[in-house]
């Protein structure tokens, strides 16, 4: 047995590094075989996505321009992952299709991180393989030839009196009011005008011409003169006209994210000590305000004691890794361990999250701030827990992500459904992050220290640092640099951690609290110390004598706009140690009495595509009817083929019910109640139902939840699952219908594990509990299920949806 087990060890599982780079080609071959030249690719419906064609999602489609921008996006990550044969294929095609001269209007931000930033990663891989001289060798610098063509036609929007950039710009027409629908804008983000100075930079020292970094460095001053003097913290959105904050709420995530890591990675790349002096200031007052490990909350930029909200976003997420640049690597992985538990509760990092680790935007369009934490942390500690935290970030891109068309956004990590968008920054910076983390120095083909990482991922080397560059535009900045402000760290793990056990005791504490498993005894009361603590169910937001018992405890109580409140405790701001005891546990009976006063809002239901070729990896958000069956109580859901009814709304008594028998019924939204639907499709013998509106273009996209109500009566006699697709997701089922006749689907409360929804035989209530361990199995067994997966990924490469 001890022969065997051996045996399985050394033959099965291939090197995490190389299953990275099988998800990669998996992503980028579907990429160019179905979206190329589109700027990105819907892996739902397996074709690209051309801006104008398919139905606008606002300012995310800012970030189109007609520029194949996953293949610009994607070329240093070509590089990285030693694909140079694919990499000077690509390189050509830039050259040979990609204009930047369309008449579109562009994210300034977006078009410089991505399109810039690539194509000067680009041009750093191209020259450091020529100089290597195997490849490249007639390279004559192409691509930096094109990121100067951009930066010139990005250059208009810097034409303003402060210096700030207009927010888009026509890369055509530039910025001439109206008629090029550009030049109207008063706002932009604080991380929009502030996430320029590395390819602006790299761009002229590359070049020779100041003009680029002249402009960045006079916006980056004039956001530092802006600072909020006394709390040293910027807001998220400024005028850009008049320099006023129009949003005041200071954070580290979306909206200022990266405005800190180009001021601490322009010193990195450019040895000015300013950006230094800089960061160190706001990081000093991060720290002080913002950080209350391992939560990062957003505060007003004028009263930094006062939490601005109760919810953080999953962008903040890099700050872990920043930290690790700057040295201070405690407070890093008490966020990281934070992210990772939450991440672990929902397999993905929700788009935002409440401060008790509830869903509060359920989406996760696969960003890659995470694993880039993870990847610094490994970096810096060599611990190999953060080894463990990039493979569960593998293994949930594989298991609920993987489409047969490549890697799908998820629209609701509670259902595991999916969205039509896989975006270019999965490409530039997930696999890179995540091969650079598993990868040996062997495996890589050039010294990553060398270069700087910008907020793209894309790879700058550090020698421009020694490039000739100098002013062409007079700089805002008067103030002289101070040394006091300086802060030398790097992180030194033997000092950090001359006990192995450290950074497990930082840990055991945020995973009982995001678990929820922590006790709660009851604290020790000093005598006299008066009443008892006030308990949630007496609280009242209009009494002063509870209010001032708030204040003791350090909670503080906001006033929403909506007429609701929120509630943030601060121990370090009650009156004494019990004090704070007693606002903790105030809070948690607060976050259980909400929670027993959601519980009538019914969450969202999955409707998991599980048959060829799918096999589970469609998902799509349903809604949920307030009768029949309550599938948040069955552990195995309701898995049947789907047919549909006659008639389709389901009105009258069916006429196909000798089809329907058996079946999950497909039912037209109107004409009759949803329980009449659901009773007729009973009676003829249908296990569930699925009704799709008949609202042309309705999507879970856009429309909230709906959940399908009574009819007045009792609906008890109602014991299927019913559940509700709006028309773009019914429409998806349709389709499948169509072309492959027979589409078995799950109904659930959220998407099962592909290995479960694929298992043909055994009902999950018959298996035997607790004999999972694959151990058991033989080797010859374990390699027939690994070959049969491997033909199953094969397969679906080779079908559309």
């Amino acid at each position: 047995m001890l022969h065997t087990l051996l045996t399985c060890v050394c033959v099965f599982p291939l090197p995490i590094r190389n299953q990275v780079v099988e998800m990669f080609d998996h992503a980028y071959q579907n990429y160019m075989d179905h979206a190329y030249p589109a700027d990105e690719l819907m892996p739902l419906t397996c074709r690209g996505r051309v801006r104008g064609l398919e139905p606008s999602r606002g300012d995310i489609d800012d970030a189109l321009g007609k520029f194949s921008l996953t293949l610009i996006d994607t070329l240093d990550t070509l590089v990285l992952l030693n694909k140079t044969t694919e990499f000077e294929a690509a390189v050509r095609r830039v050259l040979s299709d990609v204009r930047l001269d369309n008449d579109i209007v562009v994210s300034v931000f977006e078009t410089n991180i991505r399109v810039l930033g690539g194509l000067l990663g680009g041009h750093s891989m191209a020259v450091m393989l020529k100089e290597g001289g195997q490849h490249m060798q007639w390279y004559q610098d192409e691509l930096l030839h094109m990121a100067k063509d951009l930066g010139l036609r990005l250059l208009p929007a810097f034409n303003t009196s402060s210096g700030l950039p207009y927010p888009r710009v026509n890369l055509k027409h530039g910025v001439r009011g109206p008629e090029t629908r550009t030049g109207t804008e008063t706002d932009t983000c604080t991380a929009c005008a502030g996430t320029i100075i590395l390819e602006f930079a790299a761009l002229s020292r590359f070049t020779g011409d100041p003009v680029f970094e002249a402009h960045a460095r006079r916006a980056m001053d004039f956001l530092w003169e802006k600072r909020q003097r006394n709390s040293n913290l910027v807001g998220t959105t400024i005028n850009i006209h008049s320099g006023e904050w129009v949003r005041r709420d200071s954070g580290v995530g979306a909206g200022i994210d990266s405005y800190y890591e180009y001021l601490l990675k322009a010193y990195i790349l450019l040895g000015d000590d300013l950006f230094l002096q800089r960061f160190n200031i706001h990081y000093a007052s991060i720290m002080k305000y913002i950080s209350q490990p391992p939560l990062l909350l957003d505060v007003h930029i004028h009263k930094p004691l006062l939490p601005a909200r109760t919810w953080m976003d999953s962008l903040l997420a890099f700050f872990p890794g920043l930290q690790v640049l700057k040295g201070d690597i405690r407070p890093a992985i008490e966020t990281h361990e934070m992210l990772y538990q939450v991440t672990k509760k929902h397999n993905f990092l929700p788009e935002a999250f409440t401060t008790d680790f509830r869903v509060h935007w359920a989406q996760h369009p696969l960003r890659p701030e995470f694993a880039e934490s993870t990847y610094f942390l490994y970096k810096a500690t060599g611990d190999p827990y953060y080894l463990e935290a990039g493979r569960t970030i593998l293994d949930n891109l594989n298991r609920f992500a993987r489409v047969p068309c490549g890697f799908a956004a998820m629209k609701d990590v509670r259902t595991g459904s999916h969205e039509d968008r896989m975006d270019s920054f999965f490409l530039a910076e997930m696999f890179k992050y995540l091969f650079l983390l598993f990868a040996d120095s062997e495996d890589l083909p050039f010294d990553v220290e060398d270069y700087v990482f910008t907020t793209e991922a894309h790879l700058l080397p550090l020698s421009l640092s020694t490039a000739p560059h100098a002013s062409s535009i007079p700089s805002n900045r008067t103030e002289e640099l101070d040394d006091s402000n300086f802060d030398w760290t790097c992180p030194n793990t033997r000092l950090l951690f001359p006990d192995p056990a450290f950074p497990r005791n930082l840990r055991e504490p945020i995973r009982s609290a995001v678990d929820k498993s922590c006790p709660r005894p009851a604290p020790y009361r000093e005598p006299g110390m008066g009443r008892p603590p006030l308990r949630a169910q007496d609280f009242m937001a209009n009494n002063p004598e509870h209010l001032e018992l708030l204040r003791r405890m350090g909670v503080s109580l906001i006033h929403l706009k909506d007429g609701r409140v929120q509630l943030v405790q601060h121990a370090t701001q009650a009156v004494s140690a019990v004090a704070a005891e007693d606002g903790v546990r105030f809070m948690q009976e607060m976050m259980e009495l909400s929670s027993q006063q959601q519980k009538e809002q019914l969450p969202p239901r999955a409707i998991q595509i599980v048959s060829h070729p799918f096999f589970g990896r469609v998902v799509l958000t349903a809604g949920p009817a307030q009768f029949g069956t309550d599938l948040s109580k069955s552990s195995t859901g309701v898995r049947g083929f789907v047919t549909v009814a006659e008639p389709y709304s389901g009105c009258t008594e069916i006429t196909n019910a000798e089809y329907v028998q058996g079946h999950i019924a497909l039912l037209q939204r109107g004409q009759c109640m949803f329980a009449e639907k659901a009773r007729h499709v009973q009676k003829a013998g249908a296990i569930g139902g699925i009704v799709i509106d008949d609202n042309e273009g309705s999507s879970s996209d856009t429309a909230p939840l709906f959940q399908m109500a009574g009819d007045g009566r009792n609906t008890d006699d109602v014991t299927l699952p019913l559940l509700f697709l709006f028309h773009k997701e019914g429409n998806i089922l349709l389709e499948a219908l169509k072309e492959y006749r027979e589409v078995e689907v799950l109904l659930s409360d959220k998407a099962r594990d592909r290995g479960v929804t694929l298992c043909p035989h055994t009902p999950a209530e018959e298996e035997p509990e607790g004999d999972t361990d694959s151990s058991s199995q033989s080797v010859d067994e374990l390699l027939a299920d690994w070959r049969e997966d491997l033909e199953a990924f094969q397969q679906m490469e080779k079908d559309e949806l």
